[in-house]
């Protein structure tokens, strides 16, 4: 068959006449469908500003509260569309507010570009207001530290080398975030001399490339593999998500592993890339775990341990591998004959577990050559059966949760496992955001994330308030779509003022807030870890603000379910909030005043006491003065 000759450099390329550097940042912007972007504006982006006021038909400037919460709305973006999430910002703090979401964007392999506006350069050294690349504060060498790539635009002359080179980073698979800081005058000049036109790509895939292949070879054997062992065991991360979101081939996985009778696990922020009712599915491994991985893979010491494991796009991570936090980098994990790992990025394979096999590869080429193999091996019919007999044996013999009564509870107040539930039984398609803190423990263990509902959360760095602003931009990305996002008190007054943001912009976004007043984690932490007279809880309690109040305030319908109230309320009050959601066209808050007597399973370890340890302090006696 005659081959189409591949494209020309000129069908890839067009003229431009001679503009700006900041009309052609966003001509960039544009090519990659990036015309929604998220930030706050200031004196060293004035040419961008006008740029973006110019082609405001085209481009839509989200102008949010804060920085930090510009990126996580960003992010969430990102996350749903499975495009760029662009922040703009101007200089100095703006910047370095703008870098926990950056870094938080780099760790959890989201695509995202920031873009920082810099003082101009005429005045560099000489003590101008918000100075971030020539002064003490080094903007450039700060992004540098945090995220993929950061470059300084120093003329016109490099503009395009520096900013299509952040394109690619961005957008390379892994995602990754990468940073460009443009000093005003040379946003404002001319990219070519007077009279010149410019030469400007057609398309992106004229300056960058995503990886696609993979060691097919390998991945053959990697499935001869599981497919000759007694006990195999798929364990999928985060990095597989994109590849199964294509629904052709996460039917074609699905049917393999059904053929093979192959159980699948998850790791924390892969939640849900498997769905979790599948007959199948051990559910998610790690942090608060599931209770069925480990009973299918066995002590270490059990002859009948599991003896092959297939790792796809999981960097292995404390969180991916720790199912108690007494148990960091559990050797469970270890199986009696073969360890494999497939990963895009080789520095991770075997960094924690030695590797019988690893195997550098993008995932969803990695599991089609999977999938190419099953078709041609013949199973073993009877260890097929046996597993499934013995995997829904397991199944009926255990529950999935430690304390399956907690989620099955109907009175107040309300259990945080009651919440999953009732989000369960509400949220049947959509999208669920998850903040740092203990919402992560309740929503791991007891959420069941079966498509068409996602889960995202961002455990590799787990900054509080991620959950608030992804939610907003996820809403953005999907308006169609239900979004809920499940957040703690303390997370949401941390960038409660990006429900300003949503309301200004008419998005329904729902979130739910449980609420102890607390910073929860760290005081019933420190309660296990360091068991003492007193609790520790009095000391991290958050001042009792009434945060129904807080969200009306900000532009948002608000409930509360209180102390006396349980499951049900919520159950009422959630229905509404997504119905209204989307009749009125902006933010949703539940608040919700949860049990705090309960705690997520993570399995505190018991701390030996140091031989330095010094006596808490008691109250004086009577005898002792006041």
């Amino acid at each position: 068959m005659e081959q189409s000759p591949p494209p020309s450099s000129r069908s890839v390329t067009t003229t431009k006449p001679n503009r700006s550097v900041a009309a052609l940042l966003l001509d960039y912007l544009e090519l990659e469908g990036a015309t929604t972007v998220f930030g706050v504006p200031g004196g060293a982006l004035i040419y961008v500003m006008d740029e973006l006021w110019r082609r405001r038909q085209t481009f839509n400037f989200i102008i949010c509260r804060h920085e930090t919460g510009a990126g996580y709305i960003a992010h969430g973006y990102a996350l749903v569309t499975g495009g760029l999430g662009v922040v703009l910002t101007t200089s100095g703090p703006s910047a370095t507010n703008a870098i926990t979401a950056a870094m938080n964007a780099q760790a959890a392999n989201c695509s995202q570009l920031i873009i920082t506006g810099e003082i101009p350069q005429q005045f560099s050294g000489q003590g101008y207001l918000q100075e971030g690349v020539d002064s003490r504060l080094d903007v450039g060498v700060i992004f540098r530290n945090a995220v993929e790539y950061s470059a300084v635009v120093s003329s016109p002359l490099n503009f395009v080398t520096l900013f299509t080179q952040a394109l690619r980073y961005a957008r390379a698979l892994p995602n990754r975030a990468a940073h460009i800081s443009l000093p005003n005058n040379v946003a404002g000049s001319c990219v070519a001399a007077t009279g010149q036109s410019i030469t400007f790509p057609t398309t992106p895939s004229a300056y960058r490339a995503q990886a696609s292949g993979t060691d097919t070879d390998l991945a053959h054997t990697a499935f001869a593999n599981l497919a000759g062992a007694k006990r195999p065991l798929i364990f999928l991360g985060n990095g597989a998500r994109a590849a199964l979101e294509d629904t052709g081939r996460a039917t074609r996985f699905r049917e393999m592993v059904e053929r093979f009778a192959i159980p699948v696990m998850t790791t924390a922020d892969g939640k849900g890339v498997f769905p979790e009712s599948h007959p199948l599915s051990l559910r998610n491994f790690g942090m608060t775990a599931c209770q069925w991985p480990a009973l299918y893979m066995g002590q270490t010491t059990d002859p009948d341990h599991f003896d092959a494991l297939l790792v796809i796009g999981s960097s292995l991570g404390e969180l991916a591998t720790s199912d108690a936090a007494s148990k960091p980098y559990d050797r469970i994990l270890i199986p009696t004959t073969h360890f494999m790992q497939v990963d895009l990025d080789g520095s991770v394979i075997g960094r924690e577990y030695p590797v019988t096999l690893g195997l550098v590869g993008e995932c969803a080429a990695t599991i089609d050559a999977l999938i190419e193999r099953s078709l041609t091996t013949e199973p073993n019919v009877d260890g097929a059966a046996a597993r499934r007999a013995s995997i829904a044996a397991l199944k009926l013999a255990n529950s999935p949760w430690v304390n399956p009564e907690w989620r099955d509870t109907f009175t107040g107040p309300t259990n945080p496992a009651a919440i999953m539930r009732v989000i369960n039984d509400t949220v049947t398609a959509g999208r669920v955001f998850i903040d740092a803190g203990n919402c992560v423990g309740w929503s791991l263990h007891y959420l069941v994330v079966d498509a068409p509902v996602r889960y995202h959360s961002a455990l590799d760095m787990g900054p509080m308030g991620f959950g608030l602003g992804a939610v907003i931009g996820g809403k953005m990305g999907v308006p169609t779509e239900t979004c809920v996002s499940v957040v703690g008190d303390g997370a949401f007054m941390m960038h409660c003022g990006e429900i300003s943001t949503a309301a200004q912009y008419g998005v329904g976004a729902v979130i739910v807030v449980l609420y102890d007043n607390d910073l929860a984690m760290v005081s019933q932490g420190m309660d296990k870890l360091f068991p003492n007279d007193a609790p520790f809880s009095p000391t991290y309690h958050l001042g009792g603000p009434d945060l129904a109040k807080v969200a009306e305030g900000l532009g948002a319908d608000a409930f509360t379910i209180g102390d006396g109230q349980g499951p049900a309320e919520f159950a009422v009050a959630l229905r509404k909030a997504i119905e209204q959601a989307d009749a009125r066209k902006r933010p949703q808050v539940i608040v919700v005043h949860i049990d705090t007597t309960v705690m997520p399973p993570y399995g505190w370890p018991q701390l030996p006491p140091s031989p330095c340890a010094t006596p808490s302090p008691t109250t004086p006696s009577a005898g002792q003065g006041a």
